[in-house]
C-alpha cells in the first residue's frame, strides 16, 4: 500500500503530465492562430500585473531572434463591452483569473459567440464549467497562486515561439470540408443577442457571424443575453451573465 507522500507525489506528478499536456496543444492553437493573423486580449480583472506581465512576454521577447505576437491587455469595468467592440472573429482570449472571477467568466461566456479562441489560466481550485477550448490550471495552495501562474504563462510563451521554429506545425488545422458539416449542425451553439425584433425573432451573432433566430420559446429576451442555439432556435438562456 502506498503511503501518504508516495500518493501525493503520484498525484502531482500525474497534475505535471496533465498541464504539460495542455501547454502544448493550447500553444500550437496559439502559433496557429497568431500566423493566421490574430490578435490575442488578455484580461486579469483580479490580478492586472499577471495580464500587464504575460501581454509584454509576448510583444516584447527578450530573446533575440523571437518574433513580437501581438497581445493586449485589457483593464476597465467593462471588459466585455470594449472587447465585443475590439476582437474579430479568429482573435485570442487569454484570461488569467481564479475559477470564480465574475468578470473573466462573463468574457470566456460571451467570447464563443464572438468566435474567439479562448484560453483560460489560472492555478487554485479548478473551474467547473467548460468555458474555454483550453484550460491551464494548477491546483496550488494559495501561497503559490502568483508563481504558479507566472511559470504557466513564461511556459506557454516559451512553447508557442518552439512551434514557430518548426514551420509544418502552423498548418491549418482539418476544418470542416462540407458546406453544412453534419457536426457542428447537430450540436448547440452560444449566441449573443444584437436586436430584438417583433414576431419572436431577434439578431445574433454566434460563432462571430451575424445571423437571425428564432427567440420565441425563451423570450423576453434582450440585448446582451446569451441564448443556446440550434436549427436556427434558440432553445434556452444562459444563465448566471451579466448584460
Amino acid at each position: 500500500m502506498a503511503t501518504m507522500p508516495e500518493e501525493t507525489a503520484r498525484q502531482e506528478a500525474a497534475e505535471d503530465a496533465s498541464v504539460a499536456l495542455e501547454l502544448a496543444s493550447t500553444a500550437l492553437t496559439l502559433a496557429r492562430r497568431f500566423a493566421a493573423g490574430a490578435v490575442m486580449w488578455c484580461v486579469a480583472p483580479q490580478w492586472p500585473a499577471h495580464g500587464r506581465h504575460v501581454t509584454v512576454e509576448f510583444v516584447h521577447p527578450v530573446i533575440v531572434g523571437k518574433r513580437a505576437l501581438p497581445a493586449v491587455h485589457l483593464e476597465g469595468v467593462d471588459l466585455s463591452g470594449t472587447l465585443r467592440l475590439v476582437s474579430r472573429p479568429g482573435d485570442v482570449l487569454l484570461a488569467v483569473s481564479s475559477a470564480d472571477d465574475v468578470s473573466s467568466v462573463d468574457v470566456l461566456r460571451r467570447a464563443e459567440a464572438w468566435g474567439m479562441t479562448r484560453v483560460w489560466l489560472g492555478s487554485g481550485v479548478p473551474p467547473t464549467t467548460l468555458l474555454a477550448e483550453h484550460v491551464i490550471w494548477r491546483a496550488a495552495p494559495e501561497a503559490a497562486h502568483s508563481g504558479d501562474t507566472v511559470l504557466l504563462y513564461h511556459l506557454l510563451w516559451e512553447l508557442t515561439h518552439v512551434v514557430f521554429e518548426h514551420p509544418g506545425l502552423l498548418d491549418a488545422e482539418p476544418g470542416c470540408e462540407e458546406e453544412v458539416c453534419v457536426t457542428c449542425a447537430d450540436e448547440g451553439r452560444v449566441a449573443e443577442v444584437r436586436v430584438v425584433h417583433g414576431g419572436g425573432t431577434a439578431e445574433v451573432v454566434m460563432g462571430g457571424v451575424p445571423d437571425t433566430l428564432d427567440v420565441s420559446l425563451v423570450e423576453p429576451v434582450e440585448p446582451g443575453d446569451l441564448v443556446l442555439a440550434h436549427a436556427g432556435v434558440a432553445l434556452t438562456t444562459l444563465q448566471g451573465t451579466p448584460r
